[in-house]
């Protein structure tokens, strides 16, 4: 009974952050109807074309729905979202789902590889940049960040393609992947995406993990430490790192959101098979369940790794977890 008394405030909050997430979720998804509704021009139109007759256009008007009330449209389709139907494509008339899962697990494919490569490395540089503080190595790795941060994604692209595609040809330009690819072929196919990708986030987080960790060598223990004749390489993994773990979870999880919702301007750079190239193509051709459904998609996966990060700085607050 005590400990579950001792875990309720956790749990409390943890609910707070869910519920406000749903919350948000919701909010979203009216933002997303709303602006997709109020953008100019006729959807029966530009599906048809200029040189549709009036019948024909008020008849698939009539066919998708077109004719409701807003707010009834609305209701139809968050009502099909919560059962697992995102619709069917204007343009295509497949069903959503049906082309957008290959698309979404590319993205994640692609979202995770690059992960995987800027998360460890954005701690370790930020952990050499401590040990090395006001040094020319840790003036060097901040010098890199800043660089990084001030390049826009796409110029960082065709950096890339330039150099390491059209000139070195160590890989290709064009990032196609497709179901039944050898394991390593599709790794080689996204390896400049991933390093643009890498470049992108890997300046923030490791900045963000080069303060937290300063911050807390400020502490009385870590003096204390010192004092122990402790290595200083010792007091920052062991003694200055697990008590930064906060607010280092918090970004990491802020930048492997964008991993998976901003890849749109590298995926049309690298013509990636995956959400944002999906969603480029269907805005090109006004196709609104699509944009509707991956604009949800984004937001709802946002939404949750940001939830995620609260939840983690919840769970690493020894106030929280061990009330007086």
């Amino acid at each position: 009974m005590k400990g579950a008394f001792r875990g309720s405030p956790v749990l409390k909050l943890v609910a707070q952050r869910i519920a406000l997430g749903i919350f948000l979720l919701f909010a979203v998804s009216v933002l997303i109807f709303a602006g997709t509704q109020i953008l100019p021009g006729d959807v029966a139109q530009s599906i048809l074309g200029q040189s549709a007759t009036p019948e024909a256009v008020a008849n698939l008007r009539q066919e998708l729905g077109l004719n409701d009330p807003a707010y009834m449209r609305y209701f139809q389709w968050v009502g099909g979202v919560l059962t697992g139907d995102l619709g069917k494509a204007l343009t295509t008339r497949q069903e959503i789902t049906v082309t957008l899962m290959p698309r979404l697990w590319n993205t994640l494919f692609l979202a995770f590889w690059a992960a995987a490569v800027s998360i460890p490395l954005s701690i370790i540089l930020g952990l050499i940049a401590v040990r090395f503080r006001n040094g020319p190595v840790d003036k060097a790795i901040s010098g890199f960040a800043l660089a990084s941060t001030s390049l826009p994604e796409f110029f960082i692209g065709y950096l890339l393609i330039l150099f390491l595609a059209v000139k070195l040809q160590w890989f290709p330009s064009i990032s196609t992947v497709y179901d039944g690819m050898p394991f390593l072929e599709k790794l080689k196919a996204i390896v400049l995406p991933v390093i643009a990708l890498v470049i992108v986030v890997l300046a923030h987080m490791m900045r963000m993990t080069r303060a937290a960790i300063l911050n807390v060598m400020q502490s009385a223990y870590i003096e204390t430490a010192e004092l122990k004749g402790l290595s200083a390489l010792d007091i920052i993994c062991k003694h200055a790192f697990p008590n930064a773990i906060a607010p280092i979870v918090n970004v990491v999880m802020l930048n492997m959101a964008y991993l998976v919702v901003g890849v749109v301007v590298i995926e049309v750079i690298f013509v990636y098979p995956g959400m944002g190239q999906y969603l480029v193509d269907h805005v090109v051709k006004r196709d609104v369940p699509v944009v509707q459904a991956v604009g949800l998609i984004f937001a709802a996966v946002y939404i949750g790794l940001n939830i995620v990060a609260d939840v983690a700085a919840i769970l690493a607050n020894p106030r929280l977890r061990h009330p007086k």
